[in-house]
Parts: structure tokens; C-alpha cells; sequence
């Protein structure tokens, strides 16, 4: 009864237009004080405590890092690159967005700041060399979703303080699965551009994409920066992003020099601004799982499948629906912070491995920002392509249906996802 109370309470909150965050702590304070006997100290301390700890500060460095490198020019000189090296095949410059954008997620951790980076020079460039806004667009909205698969990630830091799982392994599962997403998309670009006999650019010679690699090797570099230190033990994922940040800052204002110092405090002010923003969600958010977890409800709902007969796959099918809906009314933060504490207590208890469940629920986090009513993509590619959203909507449809081919190989193949981490004995 209580359960269905909460979550009643949320939603209607939710559907008057109130910010997730704000519903969330709403929805805690009405529910304490109306119904619990819980001391209002504890709630208190719960708020402090729940962002105390350590994975959390890789966020705001993550995005600084991101923001840092769009501003910076390292897009520009990674789409130069992969142009160099595949713009001579049927819709090269698409395919080219798609490895910039894999390239670009590995050292931003955020979907839309890779839509931005890439998307603000590759589809000015597709338009004019004869390629049709809706194919870009959808290329270009679809292939951004790596940000949050390909580590670093912020989605999958999210998840580890919600979960406490390791926020290593799971940077370490995204790897093979994000590789195996773009090669994805790369294909059903190159099979639409080949169909459509959309144009192809002159073939680069080897002098030209040594140069173009040369000129990209400092945005490139950040990710060994990144994946090399966390995976040899030099620092921890938290210290990683920091490290990131302050690579990030010296390569665009020192190295390339494509920003300029006073751009710096504006920078700041934005990545301060965001952090602030996830920040408040997170803290609301763990006021939320505490109630939850107080209630019992996880352990109830554990219970009830199990009682049900509900075996893994069954399960997985479930959670799969549950987030796919979820994602057409919240913005992945919120989803993960809200469902992670509910579902995960079940996965544990039906043997799912936390790792595997973390990139499943990265995967449908992806899916969720490319299609409406609340995919940030979407805005984000409308923003640039002047695109309504429903137009936005079609022209994406191809390559989300690749995506939701991809969550149903990512769900019921953990091997996908754990290899890695076992083969470098981080499980």
C-alpha cells in the first residue's frame, strides 16, 4: 500500500510539470512527515551523507573535461581524421560523424556534448556536399548516444553510487559493447548511403592521414590518459576525471589554442552550472531510495517475481519495458538514481551479475535520448538542424531500431559486457 502511495505521489507531481528533482524530495518530505514516524535529523543527514562519497566528484570533472574539448577544437580535428580514413567509402562523411562520435565519447562521457562537438561541424559540412538533412540528423542524433556507453561515462558513475558497484569494471564492461554499437550504426549508415548512392568523398592519401592523425593525437591521447590509468591502478576513476579536466584545459588553451584564456571562466561557469543541476537530482535522489529501502519495497518486489516464477530472462524483459517507458517521461539521470535501487536488490537475488545489469541499463538510457517526448539528443540535434521533433523523429527511426537490436544482444549476452573486466581481473 505504502509503495503504491509513493509512487502515485511522484507521478502526479511529475505530470503537474515540476522538475524530476524537486517531485523526488516532494515526494520524501510529504511522504515523512505524513505518514512515518521517522526523525526529521535523520533526513538531514541522509542528505549530507548521500553525496559524500567519492565516485560522485568524478561528475563535475567529466563534465568540465567535455566541455573543455567542445569548445577546443579536438571535434573539428577528429572528424578531420576519421574522414581521412573512411571518407572514400559510400556516405564517408556520415561514417566519419559516427567514428568521430565514438572517438569524442571517449573522452567527454556526455551525449549531448557529443552531439554538440561533432554535430555543430559534421552536418554543416554533410549539407553541403549534397547529403540530405534527415540522413545527417539521424546519424549524427543516434551515433551521439555513445557518449554515455564508450567510458567515461556519467550515467555509469551514477549507477555505481547508486548500486556501489565498482565504477572501474563497469568503465572497462562499456568498452566492448560501445565498440560493438558504433560498428552497429557504422553499418547501417553505410548500408542506407550505398542503397541511396549518396556521395563519397576522394579517396586520402597515407601522407594526409598521418598528418590528420598527428594533428588529432592530443584529443586521442586522453583516452589512454583516462582508460591506461585506471586499468594499470595509477589512479582511481574519481582521480581519472580530474586528470581528464586538466588535460583537457592545458590541450585547448595551450596546445591547440583554439580557445582563449578569457573563455576559460565562462567554461567554469557552465560546467559549475550543470554540475549544481545533477548534483540537486542526485541528493533528492537519495533521499528517495532511502525511503524506499525503508519501506522494504526493493525486498518486497524481490519477493513477489521470484514468487511469480520470474527467472532471468523474464525479469530482464521486464526491466527492459520498465526503463524504455521510463525513458519517454524522464532524462536518464533521474531514471537510473530512481529505478537502480528498486530493480538491482531483484538482479542480485536472481544471480545477475551488477556489472551486466549496469551496461543493460546504460544501453536503454541511450535508446531513451533518441526518441521522444523527452530525448535530449533529439533537442539537442533540433537546436542545430532547425528540425521539428517529429521530423527529427522519423529521420532517426533506421538507426534506433539498430539500437534496440543492440539491447537485446547487450541483454541476454553478458559475455559481451563482462568479458573484458574478467579478462583484466577487475571481477
Amino acid at each position: 500500500m505504502n509503495a503504491a502511495i509513493i509512487f502515485v505521489l511522484l507521478f502526479v507531481l511529475m505530470l503537474t510539470g515540476m522538475p524530476v528533482s524537486i517531485s523526488l524530495g516532494l515526494t520524501v518530505l510529504t511522504f515523512l512527515f505524513t505518514m512515518t514516524q521517522v526523525p526529521i535529523e535523520s533526513v538531514a543527514l541522509k542528505l549530507f551523507t548521500g553525496i559524500e562519497k567519492f565516485e560522485i566528484m568524478a561528475i563535475p570533472f567529466f563534465i568540465l573535461a567535455g566541455n573543455f574539448l567542445t569548445h577546443g577544437g579536438v571535434a573539428r580535428r577528429m572528424i578531420n581524421f576519421a574522414t581521412t580514413m573512411v571518407g572514400h567509402w559510400h556516405g564517408g562523411l556520415a561514417l566519419s560523424g559516427v567514428i568521430a562520435c565514438a572517438l569524442f565519447a571517449a573522452v567527454s562521457g556526455s551525449s549531448p556534448a557529443t552531439v554538440v562537438a561533432i554535430g555543430s561541424i559534421l552536418l554543416p559540412a554533410m549539407l553541403k556536399a549534397g547529403f540530405p538533412k534527415r540522413f545527417g540528423a539521424g546519424v549524427i542524433t543516434t551515433s551521439g548516444a555513445l557518449g554515455i556507453l564508450i567510458p567515461p561515462s556519467i550515467v555509469m558513475v551514477m549507477y555505481s553510487v547508486s548500486t556501489s558497484t565498482s565504477v572501474g569494471a563497469l568503465f572497462m564492461a562499456g568498452v566492448v559493447p560501445g565498440l560493438a554499437l558504433a560498428a552497429m550504426l557504422g553499418a547501417t549508415t553505410f548500408y542506407r548511403a550505398w542503397k541511396n548512392s549518396y556521395p563519397r568523398q576522394p579517396s586520402a592519401s597515407w601522407a594526409e592521414r598521418w598528418r590528420a592523425f598527428r594533428e588529432s593525437i592530443w584529443g586521442i591521447f586522453l583516452i589512454v590518459v583516462v582508460m591506461g590509468g585506471i586499468y594499470s591502478g595509477l589512479f582511481t576513476p574519481t582521480e581519472a576525471a580530474a586528470m581528464s579536466a586538466v588535460y583537457a584545459f592545458v590541450v585547448a588553451v595551450f596546445i591547440y589554442k583554439d580557445m582563449g584564456l578569457k573563455k576559460v571562466p565562462k567554461v567554469l561557469l557552465d560546467s559549475a552550472n550543470m554540475s549544481a543541476m545533477l548534483l540537486y537530482i542526485i541528493t533528492n535522489a537519495v533521499m528517495f531510495s532511502f525511503l524506499i529501502t525503508s519501506e522494504q519495497i526493493p525486498q518486497a518486489m524481490a519477493d513477489w517475481m521470484i514468487g511469480q516464477g520470474f527467472g532471468q530472462v523474464a525479469f530482464l524483459l521486464v526491466v527492459n519495458v520498465l526503463l524504455l517507458l521510463a525513458g519517454n517521461v524522464m532524462e536518464p539521470s533521474s531514471i537510473v538514481l530512481i529505478m537502480a535501487p528498486i530493480l538491482f536488490p531483484v538482479a542480485v537475488r536472481l544471480g545477475i551479475d551488477p556489472v551486466h545489469f549496469g551496461i543493460l541499463i546504460t544501453v536503454n538510457m541511450e535508446v531513451g535520448m533518441c526518441h521522444p517526448p523527452v530525448g535530449l539528443n533529439l533537442y539537442v540535434a533540433s537546436g542545430l538542424t532547425k528540425m521539428g521533433i517529429t521530423e527529427l523523429t522519423v529521420a532517426v527511426w533506421p538507426w534506433l531500431l539498430t539500437m534496440l537490436t543492440f539491447l537485446v544482444l547487450v541483454t541476454y549476452w553478458p559475455a559481451m559486457s563482462l568479458w573484458l573486466p574478467r579478462a583484466l581481473g577487475m571481477l
